[in-house]
């Protein structure tokens, strides 16, 4: 779990976060949302410690981050994956050595073992016979698999994902959605989701936070942002008429 206090972040003058308070569970799909501008990239550049809060904690399993020595620090990193926007693969590597990367920096395993490790994770994405392909063969569902499966070798505690679904078919982003929901599930993994895609919310949101000028408004889950009555997410989910439309079906059937 990872838990935020007060959390507050100003760049020039400008205060960005203003007082967050919230926990990201274990075991579940965290989806951080709001509009451009609200600050949910700068909470996530914050959780994973690229941003420094100017006032405020975070928890990581109740270690505060900041009172953590430099060793300390860097076996929590250790410990975090990460899937970024636009997958981030390297292009001179094929689809094994881009997953192994991490393996290669950040451990003493053999090779024998990370070839293991590595082979048991592209099983697990389901990009069997895609190992010695290179980025560029691949297409872009399979390079979010690949990133994935790169973001999970090392078997982290804490799994982040910026815009995961970003430049995918409304298809592919649900079968990435639901890859990411199983491996959440299945190794029990802190996972927080940066998202603009509704589909998204409404398909593995477990558990919301809704941000709106650097505060936190709302929180819940997919369920219960069907049947809300804060304006603010109204507005923000609601604001296509199908997705109106279908708001409103699921509140006459509540009825």
């Amino acid at each position: 779990m990872i838990e935020v206090r007060d959390i507050r972040k100003s760049f020039d003058g400008k205060e960005v976060l203003k007082g967050i308070s919230t926990k990201y569970e274990k075991g579940k799909t965290n989806l951080i949302i709001g509009q451009s501008g609200s600050g949910k990239t700068v909470m996530l550049k914050t959780l994973l410690g690229v941003h420094t809060p100017d006032s405020g904690q975070i928890l990581f399993d109740g270690q505060d981050y900041a009172l953590l020595n430099v060793e300390e620090k860097r076996e929590i990193r250790t410990e975090i994956g990460m899937v970024f926007q636009g997958s981030a693969l390297f292009d001179s590597m094929n689809v094994e050595e881009n997953i192994a990367f991490p393996l290669k920096m950040f451990t003493q395993k053999s090779d024998q073992d990370i070839k293991i490790r590595v082979q048991e994770v592209i099983e697990r994405v389901n990009l069997n016979g895609a190992n010695l392909k290179m980025p560029s063969e691949i297409s872009g569902g399979m390079q979010k698999r690949v990133a994935i499966a790169r973001a999970i070798v090392n078997n982290p505690k804490y799994l982040f994902c910026d815009e995961p679904n970003s430049g995918l078919d409304p298809k592919t982003a649900i079968v990435i959605d639901e890859l990411i929901q199983e491996i959440t599930h299945e190794y029990q993994m802190t996972t927080v989701i940066n998202t603009h895609d509704m589909n998204s919310v409404l398909q593995i949101g477990e558990h919301i936070v809704f941000l709106k000028n650097g505060k936190l408004v709302w929180t819940g889950n997919s369920q219960e942002i069907m049947h809300t009555e804060n304006e603010d997410i109204i507005d923000f989910v609601y604001s296509s008429d199908l997705l109106k439309e279908i708001r409103n079906f699921h509140n006459t059937k509540k009825i």
